[in-house]
């Protein structure tokens, strides 16, 4: 069965060692971490990398690196940074640059910078940024051409952009390290109401097999056994667990229950 790991997105409202504590109270296999470079000190990597340390848990990735026309390219380098001081396999890249050729670039910088610690930089597409669709995502992921590039499959940005499912599994099996999962209602967003699409994205996920998205489909495409990053952003969910580790185990439960009867 695939290794899980804790999203930050999960529990937005708290910081590193929160994150971790809960991750390690809810079973999960791997974590990850939200690293906002202006705000995130020495004493933060520090106290992450104890908690790292004390719980046994992998850091499978740190997010987000925010691609923007004028990008301040030092603060993104400082997410790969605190990732690689805590041992991060993967960074969370998206793009709001119209100028894909730019956006290319952009992301064959940050895998220059990434070499020294081999942490892949993985580009996530949905209609809430220009990167927009999965065929959008190869193209620019083919102009980085660069070994440390990856792909960052979401089962809701596959649905929300009209990507067809049929196309995951001829994705190259190299760009896909991970993987993002949950569930979400059928709805989908109007792509014109930006307000719309970000609510659907941070508080309208549904826990595995509760929501309408072709989810066996999707998980069958991508490669065996690869780590899951369980995003589950859900207003509901935040609502109803306000303590992170009893979060933590509602969406693990969950999550191992599907994957149980959906793996194979």
């Amino acid at each position: 069965m695939n290794p899980i790991s804790f999203a930050s997105g999960i529990v937005p409202e708290f910081g590193p060692v929160e994150t971790i504590r809960a991750a390690h109270a809810g079973g999960f296999d791997m974590t990850g971490l939200w690293v906002e470079p202006g705000e995130w000190t020495d004493t933060k990597t520090r106290e992450a990398r104890t908690a790292l340390a004390d719980t046994g848990l992998p850091l499978l990735d740190v997010e987000v690196i925010w691609i923007q026309p004028g990008s301040d390219m030092a603060l993104h380098r400082k997410v790969i940074d605190v990732g690689a001081e805590l041992g991060a396999r993967n960074v969370l890249c998206v793009s709001s640059d119209p100028d894909m050729g730019q956006t290319a670039a952009r992301l064959h910088e940050l895998c220059v910078h990434a070499e020294g610690s081999g942490m892949r930089v993985a580009l996530e597409f949905g209609i809430f940024t220009e990167v927009k669709t999965l065929a959008m995502a190869l193209s620019v992921v083919e102009q980085v051409g660069h070994p440390l590039r990856a792909l960052l499959i979401d089962p809701i940005h596959v649905d929300r952009s009209l990507s067809p499912v049929g196309d995951l599994a001829k994705v190259p099996r190299d760009l896909l390290p991970y993987a993002q999962f949950c569930d979400a209602p059928a709805k989908r967003p109007d792509p014109a109401d930006f307000p719309a699409i970000i609510e659907d994205a941070i508080d309208l996920r549904e826990q595995c097999g509760e929501g309408a998205l072709p989810l066996t489909a999707m998980y069958r495409a991508l490669p065996p056994g690869i780590p899951l990053s369980i995003e589950l952003r859900s207003k509901a969910l935040r609502e109803a667990c306000t303590d992170p580790a009893d979060r933590a185990k509602a969406v693990a439960a969950a999550t191992r229950r599907w994957l149980a009867a959906n793996a194979g």
